[in-house]
């Protein structure tokens, strides 16, 4: 499965939005947006006017107006975003349970490739379908602070100088969302 450049910057922008609500802000702009992801504004601006129709986002006007997440938002599954936005979990089409479509395999029952992609979707889907963008961002904060990292959209003044990471490049396994949910839940139990 690759994620499509829509979905990436949508997610990138849904994360953010809800580290924006953890931090006490009720709507961020679109060009505060693009910028903290370092994503052309017109662009960003299409996907959120998306995620508003599919009720995912809402907006404000006026001063303070921007971008913020809705309830529905907040509890939806990034399968399901990743669905809206791309169609399919599938690596091919005739792999796909919402999407499907007939391939050129002459017998599609019998196929060894199809026969392994279901087991690709399967193993992605059952991932992507576990978590909300809540628990994702949960994840996201709770590592950033554990890291030393000042989340974005804080209100301290620290964030301006703040050290994203501390310079990782390379994907450790370490770093990775179900990582963080066992450190978060480690936490969580450290503190009952």
């Amino acid at each position: 499965m690759r994620l499509s450049k829509k979905a990436e910057y949508a997610l990138r922008a849904l994360i953010n939005l809800g580290i924006a609500a953890q931090m006490g802000r009720v709507a961020l702009p679109g060009a505060e947006l693009a910028e903290t992801n370092r994503l052309p504004l017109k662009f960003v601006e299409r996907i959120l006017q998306e995620l508003r129709d599919a009720g995912l986002v809402e907006t404000y006007r006026g001063k303070f107006g921007g971008y913020a997440l809705t309830g529905q938002g907040l509890n939806t599954k990034i399968g399901d975003i990743v669905r809206l936005l791309d169609g399919r979990l599938a690596p091919i089409c005739c792999a796909s349970e919402f999407a499907y479509q007939k391939c050129s395999c002459p017998d599609e029952a019998h196929c060894g490739l199809r026969m392994l992609m279901i087991d690709v979707r399967n193993a992605v889907a059952k991932i992507l379908d576990r978590y909300t963008l809540t628990e994702v961002v949960e994840v996201t904060v709770s590592k950033m602070r554990r890291d030393g990292v000042v989340p974005p959209f804080s209100a301290s003044e620290e964030a301006a100088g703040c050290d994203m990471a501390a310079g990782r490049t390379k994907a450790d396994p370490a770093d990775g969302f179900l990582a963080g949910l066992t450190q978060l839940a480690d936490l969580q139990s450290q503190l009952e």
